[in-house]
């Protein structure tokens, strides 16, 4: 079973204050957190899985430093993701948002301190499965990175515009089904370019592999860098 942790609503005076000073400890630290945002079925867990193994095999492979990853899965229930995670070897909590569809930077601080976070050098808090509420919190992360899938379709970013604005990094994920959605790619961008110009857009097929190397290269840049602040 994995651990769980139940959280309640922060009560604090500034919930961007809590994130300024939590982001400075974990840097630090040494520790980059990302903040894994999307809707339901997305593919989150999926690439995930996907992306520690891939890094896990590279570092054997090649005999590369490896990166040291914690995972904070965050939901309403279950412990399926967490458990899935676990069964990587990796060090993860299942956290409990007591019916709140986002995490804010108290919340995600009492799972960092859940957590044993020695040797450790990147943390995925995996939020809450939607394009709304988790945009409007700082969770105290280095980067916000969202996931939008190709099923989901090209026009997302013209109906939940800050999400994409206030996100870092973006991956189109599922590209393995673009021969079966309408889904305009370069549009898509262009749309997601013009509300955040500096971000950085990877698309990935967690399923093919394709695309994976540019984003697990970016995941390795950022991880051997002083973690630096996300503008949220």
């Amino acid at each position: 079973m994995a651990k769980i942790i139940e959280l309640k609503r922060s009560i604090t005076r500034s919930n961007d204050e809590d994130a300024a000073l939590l982001r400075s400890e974990l840097s630090s630290k040494g520790i980059t957190l990302i903040n894994l945002m999307s809707s339901p079925g997305s593919g989150k867990t999926t690439l995930l899985s996907k992306t520690i193994s891939d890094l896990d095999a590279l570092s054997y492979t090649v005999a590369n430093t490896p990166i040291r990853i914690a995972v904070i899965e965050a939901d309403i229930g279950s412990d399926v993701d967490a458990l899935r995670m676990e069964k990587l070897g990796i060090k993860a909590l299942q956290a409990h948002t007591d019916g709140m569809c986002h995490m804010d930077a108290g919340m995600t601080r009492r799972c960092i301190e859940s957590l044993d976070l020695t040797d450790t050098d990147l943390v995925f808090l995996e939020n809450v499965g939607n394009l709304i509420c988790p945009a409007e919190f700082d969770t105290g992360a280095h980067i916000n990175m969202m996931l939008l899938s190709v099923p989901e379709g090209d026009d997302k970013p013209l109906k939940y515009p800050l999400m994409f604005a206030s996100s870092d990094v973006l991956l189109i994920t599922k590209t393995d089904t673009l021969d079966y959605f309408s889904f305009d790619m370069e549009l898509c961008i262009s749309r997601v370019m013009r509300l955040n110009p500096e971000i950085k857009i990877f698309p990935v097929s967690a399923k093919t592999g394709e695309g994976m190397d540019a984003f697990e290269s970016y995941l390795k840049e950022v991880s051997s860098q002083t973690p630096h602040s996300c503008s949220n």
